[in-house]
């Protein structure tokens, strides 16, 4: 089981994906959260991009598959792991940066790959590309 599980949200615009940092760490990671108590991951999803997007909704969403990989951290002594579920989906509006959420980077293939937390480097981009989701070839 792992130490952390999550829904996240693929939001692809123009071949980029939209990306967050998260307050306090350097990593980036997909929008998205845990799930509460008795929470669906499509609520769980609304909720999230809701609280970390602003007045955005995501619509038209389709589960991707489950990731499983270390948890982002600045601590290399911290050793967690986590699980996404990840669904693509379109946002409607124009996200901003609100609540935990420092910064919203719009993520491409030409991007630096150093900056993205272990799931996205290690499971999520390269299962993506391989299914053709991403246009970015591995």
């Amino acid at each position: 089981m792992a130490d952390y599980n999550k829904v996240g949200l693929l939001a692809i615009r123009e071949d980029r994906i939209l990306l967050c940092q998260k307050r306090g760490l350097s990593r980036l990671i997909l929008p998205g959260g845990t799930l509460e108590p008795g929470e669906t991951p499509e609520a769980c999803l609304h909720r999230e991009i809701r609280e970390e997007l602003g007045d955005v909704v995501a619509r038209d969403l389709e589960y991707l598959g489950t990731y499983r990989d270390r948890a982002a951290s600045d601590d290399p002594s911290v050793v967690k792991t986590v699980e996404i579920q990840l669904y693509r989906g379109e946002i409607a509006g124009q996200p901003v940066a609100s609540s935990e959420i420092e910064a919203l980077i719009w993520f491409g293939r030409e991007s630096d790959r150093e900056l993205l937390s272990p799931i996205l480097i290690n499971a999520i981009l390269p299962d993506l590309a391989r299914r053709g989701v991403l246009g970015w070839g591995e």
